[in-house]
């Protein structure tokens, strides 16, 4: 079904669902995991001129430390693996990367903001899903036992509502 997937990955510990699903997907595939972490450049352009250069290395050896990392879980799977750091905005790469390597679905994170979170820092996964034109799989990171909760607790209280009236 799927040759190639991409995970594009912040390599913050909240990524492990992430990594685990598009794994455990290339494995089921036997398809090459394309792992990419992307340098947002617009953080980058505010840090002051005599910091730039330590700056610079030390988003690169996180960079390549987050890509390491989920690739050597793929290998463990015995999976062909790519990986590749680019800087940028995250969702344009991520597109550009999928477009020109010709992959087939994009596993990423989405950390569930909304209201003012979401408007004020934008979603990368939201833009991703909007604008890509292969599939999507979108793994929830965070907390999900409390998201859960929240969503029957809505639920619940939608039930009683609907019961009252």
């Amino acid at each position: 079904m799927y040759d190639s997937i991409l995970l594009p990955t912040d390599g913050s510990q909240r990524m492990n669902a992430v990594v685990e699903q598009a794994v455990g997907l290339a494995s089921l595939c036997d398809a090459r995991l394309h792992v990419l972490h992307v340098v947002d450049e617009r953080a980058y352009l505010s840090v002051p001129d005599d910091a730039r250069d330590r700056v610079r290395e030390t988003l690169t050896e996180d960079g390549n430390a987050a890509t390491k990392s989920a690739a050597e879980r793929a290998v463990e799977r015995d999976l062909e693996v790519v990986r590749e750091l680019r800087w940028g905005d995250p969702a344009a790469a991520i597109l550009s990367y999928a477009v020109e390597n010709g992959v087939d679905v994009i596993v990423m994170g989405t950390h569930g903001r909304s209201g003012y979170e979401r408007y004020l820092l934008g979603s990368v996964a939201e833009r991703v899903v909007r604008t890509a034109p292969i599939p999507v799989l979108t793994v929830a990171v965070g907390d999900t036992e409390e998201q859960t909760a929240a969503i029957l607790g809505t639920r619940v209280e939608e039930l009683l509502r609907d019961e009252s009236a």
